[in-house]
């Protein structure tokens, strides 16, 4: 503050130059052309600065501007256990929160809060994929809807996924069912589509591909594993979640003679 009132005296008191003032005082001619220009601006001169106190001055030559108002901030845990359910998308969840905050966030900033959120409270592994090595392939969980163009019926199929681990180059196709005829057919296709063969596939524990559901010793369904003879690949069911429970029910089972 000393060298503003100092700039401003002998600017407006003494009428020395830009190049002088800023000469004496040890700052650049802009500084000084940036402070006389502010001073003449709001019609300060040289009595009524020396009037002022520091604080005064300051807040005269620097008004602080007005806090900028807060935006309503998105319950990122709320929002990621809905996500978990069946049908809710993060568009979904933005309508809801723009209905409850018409001042909230729009649609980019909104889903950056959660994507930041995810980062920090969602730890994660990292897998390297190499190239050619992985077909992983399940089905989506929600079925989609088909109308026959001849009859006008709709029906339901399932929607049948394969992605490779490396480039995540990925083939989807609509069947029927979950069977292991449509299943088998759908990971043909897909070979085919991506032009050759990886060497080794991976599918959820779905009933098309593992008759037994096991973490370390899974029993492959006996086509899937003729599929993977046929193609000279491997199959390497994927683990399950919840190994205990079905490793139990599987001993369960065979004690039962089931």
């Amino acid at each position: 503050m000393h060298v503003l009132r100092e700039i401003l005296r002998q600017k407006l008191a003494l009428g020395r130059s830009h190049r002088e003032v800023a000469a004496s005082v040890g700052v650049s001619a802009g500084k000084v052309a940036g402070v006389f220009t502010d001073a003449r601006s709001l019609g300060l001169d040289a009595a009524t600065i020396d009037a002022m106190s520091d604080e005064e001055l300051d807040a005269r030559l620097y008004p602080k501007a007005a806090p900028a108002s807060v935006r309503p901030q998105p319950d990122c845990a709320a929002l990621h256990l809905e996500l978990r359910r069946q049908g809710v998308t993060l568009a979904l969840l933005h309508v809801e929160y723009m209905t409850a905050h018409p001042d909230g966030l729009r649609y980019t900033a909104f889903c950056d809060r959660y994507r930041e959120w995810c980062k920090r409270h969602s730890p994660v592994m990292r897998q390297v994929h190499l190239a050619g090595d992985k077909l992983f392939v399940d089905y989506a969980g929600m079925k989609a809807r088909i109308i026959d163009p001849q009859t006008g019926e709709m029906f339901e199929v399932e929607l049948f996924v394969a992605v490779l681990g490396a480039s995540n180059y990925t083939y989807a196709e609509a069947t029927r069912t979950q069977q292991v005829v449509d299943f088998t057919s759908s990971v043909s296709r897909a070979f085919s589509f991506i032009g050759g063969v990886t060497r080794a596939v991976v599918p959820d524990q779905l009933k098309s591909a593992v008759t037994i559901a096991c973490r370390y010793d899974p029993l492959i369904q006996r086509t899937c594993a003729e599929l993977g003879r046929h193609y000279g690949t491997a199959i390497l069911p994927a683990r399950p979640k919840s190994p205990r429970g079905r490793v139990e029910r599987w001993r369960g089972d065979r004690r039962r003679g089931e």
